[in-house]
């Protein structure tokens, strides 16, 4: 395989393999530390917002407007963004809220007693319905490693961290349900896997046909995706696991480190 596709997708599946992070967190930690996880899933917003509107929005704008003019460039480029948040949270809206992967798990919750069976198909579900999310962030984070293998590694960076507590949300209800740390930790590996699949797809249909066009309308559609993901669950998490000031100082952190390293490596 061409040595600039292994990179992209190897940074894909590091990403997706990181809710097997929130699953050890889960079995090993005696605690959780909500300070940390609210400032890292705060910081994880920060890093999204941030490239979505300085570096993806921007290029998908300059790719389209170089093919289609500056007025209908501009209008793709919305029409794109907004796609891309019309199609995350059509999917979010799918998931019933009882078995909606953006309630919060801790880690004092694996002191419980397990064999809950009843819980087992929400551990399931939870596992099927955080893959469903977890297929276009693969996407995301392919294509825009393909252009630029710098903004690639933050995208990913910034997925890894916010995936850590969806294996924490896949491990609780499995652990109670069958009271095997093993298979509760697969499940929750394996709910990862989604982003590499997303990639794999992205690679054989999308690649093929690559273009400025089809880049810009990508770009475009990501930076939607990875808004709404932001507003809808980083920020949203990070203020129930710790204090509203944590998280916003996790945000401006992320944002910042993002602009520096853009700056850096231009």
């Amino acid at each position: 395989m061409n040595s600039s596709i292994a990179f992209p997708l190897l940074l894909t599946l590091l990403a997706g393999l990181a809710t097997g992070i929130g699953s050890a967190i889960a079995f090993f930690a005696h605690r959780t530390n909500v300070r940390f996880l609210s400032f890292s899933l705060g910081l994880s917003a920060g890093v999204m917002i941030y490239v979505s509107f300085v570096e993806l929005f921007a290029e998908s704008q300059a790719l389209l407007s170089a093919q289609w003019g500056a007025t209908a460039g501009v209008s793709a480029t919305v029409a794109c963004f907004f796609g891309g948040i019309l199609l995350i949270g059509v999917i979010d809206r799918l998931v019933p809220s009882f078995e909606n992967p953006h309630e919060m798990h801790s880690v004092e919750e694996m002191n419980r007693r397990p064999h809950d069976r009843k819980l087992m198909r929400m551990g399931l579900m939870t596992a099927l319905v955080i893959g469903i999310h977890n297929f276009p962030e693969g996407i995301a984070t392919f294509m825009s490693a393909i252009d630029n293998p710098t903004l690639g590694i933050a995208i990913a960076a910034a997925i890894a961290i916010h995936n850590i507590p969806e294996g924490i949300a896949v491990s609780v209800p499995i652990y109670y349900a069958t009271g095997s740390r093993r298979k509760a930790f697969l499940l929750s590996l394996s709910s990862g896997l989604a982003e590499p699949i997303g990639a794999l797809l992205a690679y054989a249909v999308l690649l093929p046909f690559l273009s400025p066009t089809l880049l810009g309308c990508l770009f475009g559609f990501v930076a939607g995706i990875m808004v709404f993901i932001s507003l809808d669950e980083l920020l949203p998490a990070a203020e129930e696991y710790g204090e509203h000031h944590i998280s916003i100082y996790g945000v401006v952190t992320g944002m910042a480190l993002m602009a520096v390293s853009l700056i850096v490596f231009s």
